[in-house]
């Protein structure tokens, strides 16, 4: 398993937790910070899983 696709997981895990929080407190910065690091984690899981099927190829 390719390191990107552990850290681009971490990476959505930490943006859904910002932005629920953001919801929740009505802070609108934070949900949209959150909201930009869960797709920038879904963008680095997804570069792992072709360097994975790369290599396996």
């Amino acid at each position: 398993m390719d390191k990107d696709r552990i850290k681009g997981a971490a990476k959505q895990a930490v943006g859904s937790v910002k932005e629920t929080a953001g919801k929740v407190t009505g802070d609108t910065k934070l949900q949209a910070e959150g909201t930009t690091e869960k797709t920038a984690g879904h963008a680095q899981k997804t570069v792992g899983s072709v360097k994975d099927k790369v290599r396996d190829a």
